[in-house]
């Protein structure tokens, strides 16, 4: 029961770090006209950012897997007969937004708080790429998440 509420909460945790950084973090910075300032905010925002997603995306993923463990146990041999197409579904899809969100975490966002820290400059451009490249793969992360809760709830 304890692992179920530690899932629910990790997810509802990863969502809404995906729909902040979505809504309230990059529509903040075309308020600001300063790339020197929208870089410091972006930096600082994604420094927070980025290991909240990474570490509760990694909860959701070892309750889940705990709970298909007691899901196993409890149907034993119709296991794959009674969720398996469902469960193969969702966990192919599970893994694409793994990668997804990797990818947002470590590759677009964690390389810039580095290059931010090195006290690199990026134009206006660049900081616009980054920005584009964050708000597509959080709409993908979130259109991705739709069909796995769905799936997750018929299991």
């Amino acid at each position: 029961m304890l692992n179920a509420w530690l899932h629910l909460l990790a997810l509802a945790l990863y969502l809404g770090a995906v729909i902040g950084l979505w809504l309230v973090l990059l529509p903040s910075l075309s308020a600001i006209k300063s790339e020197e300032v929208q870089l410091k905010l972006l930096a600082r925002g994604l420094k927070f950012y980025n290991p909240l997603q990474i570490g509760a995306l990694g909860v959701v993923v070892l309750t889940g897997a705990f709970q298909i463990t007691e899901l196993k146990a409890a149907y034993r041999a119709t296991f794959i007969q009674q969720i398996g197409g469902t469960l193969a579904l969702k966990l192919t899809l599970s893994f694409v937004l793994i990668v997804l969100s990797t990818y947002q975490a470590m590759g677009i966002g964690h390389r810039l708080v580095r290059r931010y820290e090195a006290g690199e400059k990026l134009s206006r451009a660049e900081i616009e790429t980054i920005v584009y490249r964050l708000r597509s793969s959080s709409v993908a992360i979130l259109i991705l998440a739709v069909p796995i809760v769905w799936l997750g709830l018929r299991l």
